[in-house]
């Protein structure tokens, strides 16, 4: 597949990256000689510097014979000409932009994207990404990443292994047979900042970050065997009335009636304007590192700071503030993700990556075949889709066992006509079976090729 990547930024630079892994075409477009010469140095892709959205540009990229293109450039006006031109000129069949500005995306202006005006096939707001995620989060309080598949009957979680965690030092084997009732499968583990792609002897140790795939009504006791059982936080504090913290608010009250939340937010107008948009949550306009303006909003009842400002440090102070203060659980947004390894060492519970967010819901939109839907786990450490078998994939008849799969896939789930199956070496795939599996980064592209449509299905 050829790939036109407009913009050399973080979330730019590791698409192309990803991209580039799965031996596509990659050309990456930016103003800045100084990204370009890093994309350069550190991946086999075209890159040079160009303003994106100019015709002339567009054609040296190879807009002429490109698949799809994928405008990340920090300028909503620059991302939206560059896929309108990409389609007026060169007839680009799939165009991918980020939108930043909320302006855009009202919904009383949601013809401007239709293919007779500005034709966009698919719109990413990273700050509406973003917001979501912190909400699956907060639904299951000891997990640092929730995913929901097959229509919510199956869940991805990753969880800490603490000291405390019962199933440390366990060879994963044996789960099956000390909880034989379990639907789980892990699927990865994290170690040092490292990714395992785990077999039947490998051992979750203390400080593991793990990733398992669960029927959706075995994840609280999924929770419970690896020593989380903590309670829904209803009491929250949002540190930030940016626009994450504003969209957070209103899914909140929106979804989570039980869940009381106050936002603090330093700019005084910016606090009006939160408070305009949102009915029953109290936004208060002061310093979120101010232990007086903490105690005003009674940190120390809440069960939750979520700091969503625009800095990496007054998010990573506001949490360690509020968890002294009493907060039982800290969720910090950070950008720069040098900083996630030390952070978690110092009890903050969840860190959220805007990057990794904006990258996995790109990410879903370029895969190909019957793929329903794609996350990016850890750092390019692999994807887990949700795909579907049909009458002309390889993999139909076959057990699992017997499937010819890349090194690095592991089966999670197997949902069939509605019921949650956990896959085995002797499953065997039939037609309309919705799959979950892990795939490692270089596993991906065989794995879509397992889930390709042939032409004999039309």
């Amino acid at each position: 597949m050829k790939v036109i990547v407009c913009g050399a930024g973080q979330v730019g630079f590791h698409i192309a990256r990803q991209l580039a892994m799965e031996a596509n075409d990659v050309t990456v477009i930016d103003q800045s000689e100084e990204l370009v010469r890093r994309v350069s140095d550190s991946m086999e892709v075209q890159a040079f510097v160009g303003f994106a959205s100019h015709p002339d540009v567009l054609e040296r990229a190879g807009a002429a014979d490109a698949d799809m293109i994928i405008a990340v450039t920090y300028a909503d006006e620059v991302n939206m000409v560059a896929c309108q031109v990409a389609h007026s000129l060169f007839n680009l069949p799939t165009k991918v932009a980020r939108i930043r500005h909320q302006s855009y995306l009202q919904p009383i202006w949601a013809d401007l994207f239709s293919r007779d005006h500005m034709p966009i096939d698919v719109i990413i707001s990273p700050e509406i990404e973003v917001a979501r995620a912190i909400s699956r989060r907060l639904q299951v309080p000891g997990a640092f990443e929730t995913i929901t598949f097959a229509g919510g009957k199956v869940k991805l979680m990753g969880v800490r292994c603490n000291e405390d965690c019962p199933v440390i030092n366990t060879p994963l084997r044996q789960l099956t047979g000390i909880f034989p009732d379990l639907n789980i499968v892990v699927v990865g583990i994290i170690r040092d900042g490292e990714g395992i792609v785990p077999d039947a002897d490998q051992m979750m140790l203390a400080g593991d970050d793990v990733y398992f795939v669960a029927d959706a009504a075995h994840v609280p006791r999924a929770m419970a065997v690896f020593g989380h059982e903590e309670t829904v936080a209803r009491r929250i504090i949002i540190a930030g009335g940016g626009n994450i913290g504003a969209f957070l608010g209103q899914i909140i009250e929106k979804d989570h009636p039980g869940v009381n939340a106050r936002i603090i937010e330093s700019n005084r107008d910016r606090a009006h304007v939160v408070a305009d948009m949102l009915e029953k949550t109290v936004v208060i306009n002061g310093n979120v590192l101010d232990p007086e303006i903490l105690e005003e909003v009674n940190v120390a009842d809440s069960e939750a700071i979520i700091a969503v400002t625009n800095d990496d440090e007054t998010n990573i102070l506001a949490s360690l503030l509020a968890k002294r203060f009493g907060s039982r659980r800290a969720v910090t947004l950070i950008n720069n993700m040098t900083y996630a390894p030390l952070i978690t060492t110092l009890g903050i519970d969840v860190v959220v990556s805007p990057r990794a967010i904006t990258v996995s819901s790109i990410l879903q939109h370029v895969r190909r075949g019957r793929i329903r839907a794609v996350h990016s786990l850890g750092d390019g450490f692999g994807e887990i889709i949700e795909a579907e078998i049909l009458e002309t994939s390889s993999l139909l008849g076959k057990s699992i066992a017997e499937a010819d799969l890349p090194g690095g896939v592991l089966f999670g789930a197997v949902v069939r006509d509605g019921e949650v199956i956990t896959p085995r070496g002797d499953t065997t795939l039939r037609t309309n079976d919705r799959v979950v599996l892990f795939a490692a980064a270089a596993a991906v592209k065989a794995v879509e090729r397992l889930f390709a449509v042939r032409l004999e299905f039309f």
